[in-house]
């Protein structure tokens, strides 16, 4: 163990708040991907709301690597896609290289509601942030990056 590694009483109390108000975060993500399924239909649950944000940043996915991303049952993914393509948010078609798998694809319309939400959730970022100065947001965002790839 390094000496860097070795804690002292304030940083062990540091790591608990931290991981205290990284619950709180967690929490309020839920909340968002609750909120912003019901805004695209009362009947998409989070999860969904969750894989059709994911496939809009990414473009297009399948269902198999949905599943190991979002640690999820096919069978919820399954259940979750049949929505998205019943909600007209979501194309599906055979996969080119895998005949065994399908490719799932945002329609134009999931690109734009999730862009308005987008654009919602910027503004209350901006304004809850409005107080940091661009190194401390900088800072904050490193942090995030070093635990969402940990």
């Amino acid at each position: 163990m390094t000496e860097q590694s070795v804690l002292s009483g304030d940083d062990d109390q540091a790591l608990v708040e931290l991981q205290g108000h990284l619950n709180l975060l967690f929490a309020r993500a839920r909340a968002q991907w609750k909120e912003g399924a019901a805004h695209i239909d009362p009947q998409l649950q989070p999860a969904g709301y969750k894989l059709l944000m994911f496939i809009v940043r990414v473009g297009g996915s399948n269902a198999h690597e949905l599943a190991e991303r979002f640690e999820m049952d096919k069978s919820v993914i399954s259940r979750q896609v049949r929505m998205l393509e019943d909600l007209g948010l979501l194309e599906s078609r055979p996969d080119e290289l895998d005949g065994r798998q399908r490719v799932l694809t945002p329609t134009p319309e999931a690109c734009t509601v999730l862009a308005e939400l987008r654009g919602d959730h910027a503004e209350m970022l901006r304004s809850t942030l409005a107080e940091l100065t661009p190194e401390e947001i900088r800072a904050a965002f490193k942090v995030l990056r070093l635990l969402a790839e940990s």
